[in-house]
């Protein structure tokens, strides 16, 4: 059991990590153009929310923490994570910048990997719809 814990615990570091080797081009340092033209798709519902909550503790909470704080025990050493819950936004405020924030990554140090292509784009609107939730 501890092998398995050990080992579980080790690739979720490793996927934390992978993300620190993508280039910085894909990277929305800053809210885009692009991002405050978008709109979300995805309805604003019950159902969504539960959605994004499960692909947010799936793939975010371990560096986000599960307040979404900027808390999570498994944030590359030296990192600080975003707090997903204040009223700072870094990277744009809109729906369509958190968006871009997730699918392309938070630079410009490569501090979060961007989920385009391990997240469908409707799983990502929903991970936005769960993200506004916290903030009523």
């Amino acid at each position: 059991m501890r092998r398995f814990l050990n080992g579980t615990i080790a690739a979720l570091a490793t996927l934390c990590l992978a993300g620190l080797a993508q280039s910085a081009a894909g990277q929305n340092p800053g809210g885009s153009a692009e991002g405050k033209a978008m709109k979300n798709p995805v309805p604003v519902n019950a159902a969504t929310i539960a959605a994004g909550k499960a692909l947010y503790d799936r793939n975010c909470r371990f560096c986000h923490g599960n307040d979404a704080a900027g808390n999570g025990p498994m944030a590359p050493k030296d990192t600080h994570p975003a707090n997903l819950i204040d009223d700072v936004w870094d990277r744009g405020s809109t729906d369509g910048e958190i968006f871009l924030a997730i699918q392309k990554g938070a630079g410009p140090k490569m501090e979060m990997k961007g989920y385009e292509g391990k997240l469908k784009d409707d799983q990502i609107w929903q991970v936005v719809n769960y993200l506004r939730s916290l903030h009523k």
